[in-house]
């Protein structure tokens, strides 16, 4: 572990300068590339206020290796989602995003999509809406699987919802190989986000016709990836980006 890595690692994922964060410290630029080098180690007042900076935890910011996913997750983007029209379904069972899958695969077969656009985008998220007691007794979760659906196409193939999604930024990162520890990797995923978004100036504000979160998974060169995009509202005027790009 490496406290210099971890706020080197943190600076840049809340994508400031060094002159940037030696500013909100009250310190000079080489404090900072001292600490960063372990050259030297803030006192602790200055360690309390970089885990206000940077929105995490004293003990996670002076125990925990923050940058050693670096090979399994990609840095956080800001996305600009295009307004669109899906079908989307919702199943609870002990193993439901393999069986709504399966069922909206089959539902894009029956209706044509797969003929109108063979790649068309199927994504997912978690149904949270399942009790307590059915989790516990049968092993019950939910989840939903929805195919975006491109302009032109028409369908009157049953067995679905069809939902507007307004235009939307989110917040997005890329996880490879999700499944091979999918407990661990895709949760720390959602937890970046919201780390990303609390200390650059994003609020949650859920929206009627905006899905708060989604994941997107495919093969890239033979690997398969999971994007995981979360809703990015309100940034506050005293941050910026860049890397914004369009989809869908």
């Amino acid at each position: 572990m490496s406290l210099g890595k971890n706020i080197q690692y943190l600076r840049k994922q809340k994508k400031i300068t060094q002159e940037d964060l030696a500013e909100i410290m009250s310190v000079s630029r080489q404090t900072i590339s001292r600490w960063e080098s372990d050259e030297i180690i803030p006192e602790l007042n200055k360690l309390t206020a970089l885990s206000g900076v940077f929105s995490c935890s004293l003990d996670a910011l002076v125990k925990e290796d923050m940058s050693d996913c670096d090979g399994i997750y990609s840095e956080i983007t800001i996305k600009k989602v295009k307004a669109c029209k899906m079908a989307r379904y919702v199943m609870i069972t002990p193993n439901p995003e393999d069986d709504v899958n399966a069922y909206m695969d089959n539902w894009a077969q029956r209706s044509g999509l797969l003929k109108f656009q063979p790649h068309a985008m199927r994504i997912g998220w978690d149904f949270p809406f399942v009790s307590l007691e059915l989790q516990n007794r049968f092993g019950l979760r939910g989840y939903v699987a929805a195919y975006i659906l491109p302009e032109g196409f028409e369908t009157d193939c049953l067995g679905v919802e069809f939902f507007d999604q307004d235009n939307a930024k989110y917040a997005v990162i890329t996880i490879h190989d999700p499944f091979a520890a999918a407990f661990s990797r895709i949760p720390n995923a959602y937890k970046k986000i919201l780390e990303f978004l609390q200390a650059n100036g994003f609020c949650e504000n859920p929206k009627e016709n905006i899905l708060s979160c989604f994941e997107y998974v495919y093969e890239k060169d033979g690997i398969t990836c999971m994007d995981v995009y979360m809703h990015a509202d309100s940034v506050s005027k005293t941050n910026s980006f860049t890397g914004f790009s369009g989809l869908l």
